[in-house]
């Protein structure tokens, strides 16, 4: 299957990707820092800093986290211990779903 040319974004997605970007764009320039210097950090091209402080949709939530976390833009909550605690809890949660629900593994065969 072709990967489709366009995609179209739902308006909550599209403003928070918008309402991010200006958060990390407002954070580094507060901080004094220069795109080249966020760039150089996080491991990313200056374009690809310049398209998600834009709120561009096409970038990867991965880099945008990235920028956010060298900046100071929280994103969840301010202590990183209680994203643990969250992330463990919701993984508890979702262990008490139906077996039908949950993602099956596959049994590994390793007989040579």
């Amino acid at each position: 299957m072709a990967k489709p040319t366009s995609r179209s974004y739902s308006r909550y997605g599209l403003q928070a990707a918008q309402l991010l970007g200006l958060l990390i764009h407002e954070a580094r320039t507060g901080r004094g820092l220069t795109v080249e210097e966020v760039a150089e950090r996080a491991g990313i091209s200056r374009g690809l800093v310049h398209r998600i402080e834009r709120g561009e949709m096409g970038c990867s939530i991965g880099a945008a986290f990235e920028l956010a976390a060298i900046v100071g833009v929280p994103l969840f909550d301010e202590q990183p211990s209680s994203l643990a605690q969250h992330i463990a809890t919701t993984q508890n949660r979702l262990m008490l779903l139906p077996k039908r629900v949950r993602k099956r593994t596959k049994a590994v065969k390793d007989d040579f």
